[in-house]
């Protein structure tokens, strides 16, 4: 099953109702609602589903955007952190979420799980890769000064939000909601590259799946930190589906497919069916390259 983001237009348009038929229009039978969508575009959202426009595939976190908030916002607040009151916060505009998502009939929400509290390393060494610079021994200084750092505070921050995804699996398994896990391309982001395995033995819920984000794994190889095709295989018995996007060397995501660097060929032998496939572009992307990126992707992994 495809589907597209409303990351691509959402912040374009005042009626939800245009924005959807805007991604139909496109040939899309499903959307993703992305953590872009304003309160004020709900309404034209349920109008355009009630009235069998489009379906709704999945929403991410936090959809519909807290009171107030009117730009992408989805680390707003984090699961991991030490503030109990920021914590309740993401619970509750979680919960907001799921509840968008049972009324809307979509079966999963994306969820970003929070992060270690220490300085981001992430874009300078993405820089330095683009430099050349990834086997130099300053690159690897920095990068064994950030991989030490974040492993010495990850205790609490895990804990921190193990608590809060408990407290979402019991709201989102009696409606069959998933809680799709998704891979981020920041350095301090959980769960780390290394404990994925782990994370998912210790939440054996149906409602906790692996949700792929294929640029993001890209930058992380682009790294040195994983090899994109390995780590997708070795999650794929919790794979649910994926963000599709491409990258730019060495850290330009959300691009159109076969416009950057990622072997989709290779990651076909993971892919099918029954996977739920987002494009999740640049809102900078015209229309023709969201068309271009698609046959490109179905020229590959399949009309389905």
């Amino acid at each position: 099953m495809y589907s597209l983001s409303t990351c691509w237009n959402s912040h374009r348009h005042t009626d939800g109702q245009a924005m959807l038929r805007e991604i139909r229009d496109l040939g899309f039978e499903y959307a993703e609602l992305s953590h872009g969508i304003r309160i004020s575009l709900l309404p034209g959202v349920f109008q355009a589903v009630e009235a069998g426009e489009i379906k709704i595939s999945s929403l991410h976190n936090f959809c519909p955007l807290p009171m107030g908030v009117n730009h992408a916002a989805p680390n707003i607040f984090k699961f991991t952190a030490d503030n109990p009151r920021e914590r309740e916060n993401a619970v509750r505009h979680t919960l907001k979420t799921i509840e968008t998502a049972v009324r809307l009939n979509a079966k999963l929400v994306v969820l970003h799980m929070g992060c270690v509290d220490m300085k981001d390393y992430t874009d300078k060494l993405v820089e330095m890769v683009g430099e050349n610079k990834r086997e130099t021994p300053k690159f690897q200084k920095l990068m064994e000064e950030a991989l030490a750092k974040r492993e010495a505070k990850k205790e609490s921050a895990m804990a921190n939000a193990y608590d809060v995804l408990r407290k979402l699996i019991a709201a989102a398994e009696p409606h069959g909601i998933k809680l799709g896990i998704e891979n981020r391309e920041a350095i301090e982001e959980i769960p780390f590259e290394n404990d994925f395995q782990l994370f998912l033995m210790e939440f054996q819920s149906p409602s906790v799946v692996y949700w792929h984000d294929t640029g993001h794994a890209q930058i992380k190889e682009n790294l040195g930190l994983i090899h994109h095709l390995f780590h997708l295989e070795s999650l794929k018995e919790r794979l649910y589906g994926f963000h599709v996007h491409d990258v730019e060397f060495p850290g330009r995501d959300h691009r159109p497919p076969g416009s950057g660097m990622i072997d989709f060929q290779s990651l076909k032998q993971v892919v099918t069916p029954e996977h739920l496939k987002v494009f999740e572009y640049s809102p900078s992307l015209t229309p023709e390259q969201v068309k271009s990126g698609v046959a490109h992707i179905k020229s590959i992994w399949g009309p389905e």
